[in-house]
């Protein structure tokens, strides 16, 4: 939940607007227990390994080094938690590569995670089946997740709900809520 991935951005998710109000109200919620992860690029080209270089030769302008560095930032309505929430920085899809949101939230005793964000069949998919091979429960907010395109976030949600519906729970934001009010 970036301006990288908002409205004016190349990378825009057009269901961005449509989830951002929800993704608020999950983290005004609770900011103390929010963990953003932000996606950033490389520096440049010769940073990119793998097929990252490949995908950046798409995407030169998207480089941090020739990125103006406010589009890095979460939305405003999201930034203004921080702090009590905390953000991590991740250079892939995927934040659990590195290991430092699975030691902190380890550390802070956290076994349940509500998966909200973008996108549901990229950067979503990678966190939820991180964090179910990791042991987690995952909660993921059926309402407060986007995608670029419709059938994308359809396929992604079908996957989660029926392929992985042993390990993946989706509820809605209301529901979300309503259980951490009865907690």
């Amino acid at each position: 939940m970036q301006r990288l991935f908002a409205p004016g951005s190349p990378w825009a998710v057009p269901w961005i607007e449509n989830t951002r109000p929800a993704v608020a109200a999950l983290v005004a919620a609770l900011p103390e227990r929010t963990v953003f992860t932000r996606f950033i690029p490389p520096e440049g080209q010769g940073a990119a390994p793998g097929t990252w270089a490949r995908y950046y030769a798409e995407w030169p302008q998207m480089l941090r080094g020739r990125l103006d560095r406010e589009w890095l930032e979460l939305l405003p309505e999201l930034a203004r938690h921080v702090p009590p929430a905390r953000v991590i920085d991740k250079p892939v899809y995927s934040p659990w590569h590195d290991g430092r949101l699975h030691r902190f939230l380890r550390s802070a005793g956290i076994s349940a995670l509500a998966i909200s964000g973008g996108e549901t069949d990229i950067c979503v998919l990678a966190t939820v089946l991180g964090a179910v091979d990791l042991g987690y429960r995952v909660v993921l907010v059926s309402d407060a997740v986007c995608s670029s395109t419709d059938r994308g976030h359809d396929a992604a949600m079908t996957l989660y709900r029926q392929r992985f519906s042993q390990q993946i729970e989706a509820a809605p934001l209301a529901e979300v809520l309503e259980s951490w009010i009865a907690a």
